[in-house]
């Protein structure tokens, strides 16, 4: 008796099926949990928080992924070991906790030359950290070649603090405190010439005249900066800043501007309350 195709298919597939399915099983299996979630409480000590940033670093950070700590050689991203004492004179005018916080808010901002961009901000998605675990994975970054030095309460520029600011300082305070100065010299913004660099230079080398009166003394596209220290606060103005965008091409004045100028500028600006 001759076996109809349409069986001989049936029977094909369901062994196919089978041995597969065998096969698979034979292959070591891995589970796979959804991060833990680390309570951090309000009285750690830095040393407290850098043991939880390890615990971050290694699991819901995934920073491990494409950091070593203590390799060398071709490498994804850079090797964290001794990072405490490279970043505190890696960029000018930054402490070292100025330039951990930027790379790890904004990484792409600065690259470590012979790398590309590609690093994640890693409190937004996929990876997700929170404030309060950001500053652990800092208390950790610090305790690799130095000290911790953060606490809880902790402000870094990207949560309501200043550059050059905060608790675990480092070299570049010098360059913050002179922006400081700057800020409490004028409650006015410059109409002519500023020196360059200043934080009324600033301004019209990015072209801010050009939308905002800055003297308040006519009408532009944009709102006048004239008094707006009297109408937002630092952080209103802050926020502004870095989501600022036009239909000018190009002006994404958040990602032209380094931290330091951002920082230098909004302090300018809360100062400018309209005195004449």
């Amino acid at each position: 008796m001759k076996m109809p195709v349409i069986l001989k298919i049936v029977l094909v597939t369901v062994g196919a099926t089978a041995f597969y399915g065998y096969v698979g099983q034979l292959v070591p299996q891995k589970e796979v949990h959804p991060p833990e979630v680390v309570e951090i409480a309000e009285d750690l000590s830095p040393t407290e928080m850098a043991e939880i940033g390890k615990a971050i670093f290694d699991g819901k950070g995934i920073c491990s992924t494409c950091h070593t700590i203590g390799k060398s050689g071709a490498l994804r991203f850079p090797d964290l070991d001794g990072i405490a004492t490279r970043a505190a004179t890696r960029r000018p005018g930054y402490n070292a906790l100025d330039y951990l916080a930027e790379a790890l808010y904004e990484p792409d901002i600065f690259l470590v030359e012979g790398f590309n961009p590609g690093m994640p901000a890693i409190n937004k998605p996929p990876v997700g950290l929170t404030d309060g675990e950001i500053l652990t994975v800092i208390a950790y970054l610090q305790s690799l070649g130095g000290t911790p030095t953060v606490t809880t309460d902790t402000k870094l520029v990207y949560t309501g603090g200043t550059l050059g600011g905060g608790t675990g300082g480092g070299e570049g305070d010098g360059a913050a405190e002179g922006d400081a100065a700057a800020v409490e010299e004028g409650t006015q913004i410059a109409t002519s010439a500023a020196e360059p660099g200043s934080p009324a230079g600033m301004l019209q080398q990015y072209g801010c005249d050009g939308c905002h009166s800055l003297d308040g003394s006519q009408s532009l596209a944009g709102p006048s900066l004239h008094d707006v220290g009297a109408r937002l606060g630092y952080s209103e103005i802050l926020t502004s800043t870095l989501v600022h965008k036009t239909n000018i091409p190009d002006s994404d004045y958040s990602s032209q501007l380094t931290l330091n100028e951002i920082q230098t500028m909004v302090g300018y600006l809360a100062q400018s309350k309209g005195a004449p």
